[in-house]
């Protein structure tokens, strides 16, 4: 429910009246589909959408598939920054430029609240969506619309005039990084091994899924209806949200509504903040295998969507951060397809989903979903190129140098990604990493080892392990798994990384078992120097060694450190092997 809803419900409202509930309802119903096959394919697979596109396309493919899936990041988070200026301007007087500036700041809000866990999270988003809802339910009652009118704007009908708010709606509701986002939240729940766990495991998603969308179908049908009563009936033509927030105080009769639209306002971009930042972490890490600290790989995207913000409302004014948030909505739809059709390629694959492969109505329905975007979606491409080449006149060569070129590369893409059982030849997966390492005799006398499944674990395994049984000592081996799924649910993850984590760490155990050392393993969940400085004061060790890699500078903001921290939250002596 991000501000990108807002401007593409009150446009479609305002211009066209209740015509457009229908690509609402026709939104929520892709949604559905494609949210719950993407929970399936996590759930089967045990891979988010992200890794099986890695591990299958080849490199140059899953490139470009991770910048359109960044930039239909940086896309909604430009809603979010643009809502949020938009609620502080609405109900502080706030220029939208500060404002703009401000949510630069906000990104810190994800930061404190993944610190108190998965539920606190949940129970904020929950806030700020009840928020929305309960002040549109307020609202629809006091705009009063005409239900007659309602009805008969779910009977299909659309023109060039409204495509391309249809679109924004399309690309509003279903946004394309939700789908590689479900597929690893979802890994996140223990789910048994077994067919029949996995089926059960499958049908409350698919429960949990309808539910929550249809929420949001209703609350985005609320925002329409209030703007097609308030707004269309009187004529009013609707150019900027904070016109659309004065107006309902007189046109309602209380200033009620004009107080909860702001508020509802700034819930909607804190919300879908929190989800957009989970996504761009996924897709980081899934695609590029690449993770860096939460509040750089934020700041990243939040940097992306401010300087584009800065710049229309330093050209244009306010008026055009309206259009703004609109082209935003449309720029997700855009990259639908290339989240859709991959996923809809995997969860087809019967050597990937075994009895859980799409069976042929679904495969029917999905690819008549991937061809109505693919369909609309070329249609708006086509008409605005064909527009901007008549307007261009002798500078019409630039456009078709630039523009066309990007427009064929992307359907050719499309075609490419869709070709059947092409894909099961392509790049082969990368060799599993070594599970064994040299042990070489060492003269130091210690407990506890740190590990991270680096270059540096043989020196410090080896390090650890003579002093170990050279004293007769026990040795304690800890690990952190530090992804998404580790920072939000803790101990109950159980995604790839988690999974590999607690198996790659008892095939080391078990090798220094070997040598005839008592080992004992601790994992924890999130934040590394935190994790080991815990796991190290319930152990009681008397001594940890742990690897240092050397970086520093800008590596150190990228990837983080973790000596510095744990060395002062311990009081007994680190042993730092580089």
């Amino acid at each position: 429910m991000d501000p990108g809803n807002w401007a593409t419900d009150l446009e479609g409202g305002a211009r066209f009246g209740y015509q457009l509930i229908w690509v609402l309802l026709m939104s929520n119903a892709m949604a559905i589909l494609l949210q719950t096959l993407s929970a399936r394919m996590g759930i089967v697979t045990g891979r988010d959408l992200a890794q099986a596109c890695r591990d299958n396309f080849p490199r140059p493919v899953s490139y470009i598939l991770w910048i359109l899936c960044e930039v239909a990041i940086a896309a909604c988070d430009l809603a979010e920054v643009l809502g949020t200026a938009i609620g502080l301007n609405l109900l502080f007087g706030l220029p939208l430029i500060y404002g703009v500036i401000i949510t630069a700041f906000d990104t810190l809000l994800l930061l404190v609240i993944q610190q108190y866990g998965i539920r606190k999270m949940e129970a904020v988003i929950l806030v700020f969506i009840a928020t929305i809802g309960i002040s549109f339910i307020i609202e629809v009652f006091l705009a009063q619309p005409v239900w007659g009118e309602v009805v008969k704007g779910f009977v299909p009908r659309l023109n060039s005039d409204s495509l391309y708010v249809a679109i924004g709606i399309l690309g509003a509701t279903v946004m394309p990084h939700n789908l590689y986002l479900h597929s690893a939240l979802v890994q996140t729940r223990i789910v048994g091994d077994t067919e029949e766990s996995k089926r059960i495991a499958c049908k409350y998603n698919l429960i949990d899924t309808t539910i929550a969308l249809n929420v949001a179908f209703f609350v985005n049908a609320a925002i329409l209806i209030v703007s097609a009563a308030v707004f269309f009936s009187r004529g009013i033509i609707v150019t900027e949200i904070q016109q659309a927030h004065e107006l309902l105080n007189p046109l309602l009769g209380t200033a009620l509504a004009g107080t909860l639209f702001g508020v509802a306002l700034i819930a909607a971009g804190q919300s879908s903040t929190l989800t957009g930042t989970l996504a761009g972490q996924i897709v980081m890490e899934g695609f590029l295998k690449l993770r860096v600290r939460p509040f750089v790989r934020r700041l990243i995207t939040r940097l992306l969507a401010i300087v584009p913000a800065i710049v229309v409302i330093t050209w244009k004014g306010d008026h055009g951060t309206y259009d703004l948030l609109i082209l935003s909505q449309v720029i997700l739809s855009l990259q639908l397809p290339f989240a859709v059709i991959p996923l809809i390629r995997f969860t087809s694959d019967k050597q990937l989903m075994g009895g859980f492969v799409n069976k042929g109505w679904v495969k029917v329905l999905a690819w008549i979903v991937a061809g109505v975007l693919c369909y609309l979606n070329s249609s708006l491409i086509v008409n605005k190129i064909s527009g901007w080449i008549s307007s261009a006149g002798p500078y019409a060569i630039w456009i078709w140098l630039t523009v066309v070129p990007l427009a064929v590369g992307g359907a050719l893409l499309q075609i490419y990604i869709s070709l059947p059982k092409s894909w099961k030849i392509w790049r082969k997966p990368a060799p599993p990493a070594p599970e064994t390492i040299e042990l070489v005799p060492q003269k130091f006398s210690r407990i506890g080892v740190a590990i991270d499944y680096s270059a540096v674990d043989a020196k410090v395994l080896s390090h650890a392990q003579t002093l170990a049984k050279g004293y007769g000592s026990t040795l304690y081996l800890f690990h952190v798994v530090e992804g998404v799924a580790g920072q939000l649910f803790g101990s109950d993850a159980n995604d790839d990384e988690a999974r590999h984590d607690k198996a790659q760490i008892e095939v080391f155990a078990n090798q220094i078992r070997n040598t005839g050392v008592e080992v004992s393993v601790l994992l924890g969940y999130g934040r590394v120097p935190e994790q080991i400085v815990k796991m190290s004061r319930e152990s009681g060790i008397d001594l940890l060694v742990m690897g240092g890699h050397g970086h520093r500078g800008l590596k150190d903001i990228f990837f983080g450190t973790s000596v510095s921290k744990v060395r002062h939250g311990l009081s007994v002596p680190v042993l730092v092997v580089q």
